[in-house]
């Protein structure tokens, strides 16, 4: 009716309450992302005036605490970090940060006031390290003003690495636990720089020893990745060519000397090693122990006692020692007199299995390929081997038996283990009616005292029975003449058991095996004995009643 006031009903005031909370949000929203445009416009305008003039010079503390803030946006703290960078590198391309000996009062001032805040913002800058949503773009703001500093903080012509910023952040980077971070840092500089690396591996040892003993176990693993992660050494002085920084003018500066790079990557491996490597990390140093690690050394002896303590703890470590310790002996001239009675004893059942099988065969084939070693020796290597090829998966015997034939053509003197046969009327008898034992001495661990040289490869001859065709093929070959010079080792090592059955399916059959043609109904078949008419099982197994 006209005039009257209706009551609002339930319905319409619940909508109009949507309504006004839904403009609120978009208020909220609209307020959120003006404070975002402000805060940046307010940087930029801070920055600006900064540039302009000597008198906003207080600008860059308000810069600073901006970035040193805890915001829930880390977009706010890179904003005012990126502009600080600017205004840093700027003010040090003036040369506003250098102190000069004919400046006045107010100007060293100024200049000492400069380097304050700009110690302030490599704190800010580490900090940030520390946040994952500003590490890696905090780790660049920061090479890009070490670049600055290192070209413009120094008055003699030359530039000047700040070294002791550049250790606050290489110990930020390994005691981060990042790992997008470090491995921006490696790829983008260490493995670029000759200069980056150099001052790299100059603060491994201290940061290692000024690590607290909560975080030193994180160090450790962080350092060790890193070092495993270097390049190759260069071969020469005339290899350092990538310098970060321009690179020092005096030809005999450390930087410029390869010499003083090794020196800095072997102390900082050996820092690394004194601590201590866990079970893993030594598997990891040792694979890459001869190409990777030993160069970096300029006295790779020093190698000596964490080689041999690996190769003296047994097992698959032992083994990945091998080449470690074959280089200084080969290199260094190491004495290490029971080497190959260390070698005799890896050669047990397991190794036949490792994932190492391979690496153990190629190292085996050089220690063993000299024509000055005894073959009483050679023989009790390759009795043992022998020995465990019975019990050998096929992939490992298709390996060994190529290897034997390598190993006689190279030591003439062990070819008797191949044709061992009676000498006397009484041995030819005694074989016949008693037969005979091996003088083998499987337990002996001194290879110069197996008598394995008296013995026989009867464990070949075997083989030459196996279950596997192509195990079976392959071992027939000490039965035949030796015309081949050699065999190619690589065609046989890396083998496994799916590959052999794989090659065995793929081949061609030239003749089809005969098979029965008509499937039998009956498996067991009825007789007319009365007593096997009911036969339950017969019945059961009538496959053509049904």
């Amino acid at each position: 009716m006209p005039g009257t006031v209706m009551e609002p009903t339930a319905k319409s005031v619940s909508k109009r309450k949507r309504q006004e909370h839904g403009d609120e949000s978009k208020k909220r929203r609209k307020s959120g992302g003006g404070e975002s445009d402000d805060r940046k416009s307010q940087i930029k305008k801070l920055e600006s005036e900064i540039l302009e003039s000597r008198k906003h010079y207080n600008n860059i503390v308000a810069l600073v605490a901006f970035a040193k803030e805890r915001s829930e946006n880390p977009k706010h703290n890179l904003a005012a970090a990126e502009a600080l960078c600017r205004v840093f590198i700027s003010l040090l391309a003036l040369g506003n940060l250098v102190r000069r000996e004919d400046a006045s009062e107010k100007e060293a001032t100024v200049t000492a006031w400069l380097r304050d805040r700009l110690s302030e913002y490599h704190e800010a800058l580490c900090a940030m390290m520390r946040e994952e949503a500003t590490a890696v773009k905090a780790m660049v703001l920061a090479m890009a003003l070490v670049k600055a500093e290192a070209l413009h903080m120094s008055d003699k012509g030359e530039a000047f690495f700040p070294q002791a910023f550049f250790s606050d952040l290489v110990a930020e980077i390994l005691r981060s636990p990042f790992d997008q971070l470090r491995e921006e840092f490696v790829d983008k500089f260490l493995n670029n720089y000759e200069d980056i690396r150099f001052y790299t591996l100059q603060a491994i040892p201290a940061i290692l020893d000024g690590s607290d003993e909560d975080v030193k176990q994180s160090v450790q693993s962080n350092v060790f990745d890193l070092l495993v992660g270097l390049h190759n050494a260069p071969a020469s002085s005339d290899d350092l060519e990538e310098f970060y920084v321009d690179p020092p003018k005096k030809k005999k500066h450390a930087l410029l000397s390869l010499s003083q790079h090794k020196k800095r990557a072997q102390d900082a491996w050996l820092s690394l090693m004194q601590l201590g490597l866990d079970k893993e990390q030594k598997k990891k140093a040792l694979e890459i122990m001869a190409t990777s690690i030993a160069p970096w050394f300029t006295k790779p002896e020093l190698l000596m006692d964490f080689l041999t303590d690996c190769y003296d703890s047994g097992g698959s470590t032992s083994l990945l020692a091998l080449s470690g310790v074959f280089y200084l002996i080969q290199e260094r001239n190491l004495d290490y007199p029971l080497f190959y009675t260390k070698l005799y004893s890896l050669l047990d059942a397991d190794i036949l299995h490792s994932k190492y099988r391979s690496r153990f065969f190629r190292l085996l084939d050089t220690f063993l390929a000299s024509s000055h070693l005894p073959a009483v020796l050679v023989a009790s290597f390759i009795k043992r081997l022998a020995r465990l090829a019975l019990n050998a998966p096929p992939s490992a015997i298709v390996a060994i038996v190529p290897w034997f034939y390598n190993i006689f053509k190279k030591h003439p003197l062990c070819t008797f283990m191949m044709h061992r046969v009676p000498r006397t009327k009484e041995e030819r008898d005694r074989l016949e009616t008693e037969g005979m034992d091996d003088p083998f001495l499987q337990d002996e661990e001194d290879p110069m005292e197996t008598r394995a040289i008296d013995s026989c490869i009867w464990e070949i001859v075997q083989l030459q029975s196996h279950y596997h065709p192509n195990v079976a093929t392959i071992a027939k070959i000490v039965s035949e003449q030796f015309t081949k010079q050699s065999y190619g080792l690589e065609d046989f090592l890396d083998h496994s058991y799916g590959s052999l059955l794989e090659a065995e399916t793929a081949k061609e059959v030239k003749k089809p095996p005969v098979v029965e043609y008509m499937i039998p109904k009956r498996i067991f078949t009825k007789t007319d004995s009365i007593e096997e008419k009911d036969s339950l099982l017969v019945s059961l197994w009538d496959f053509g009643s049904s």
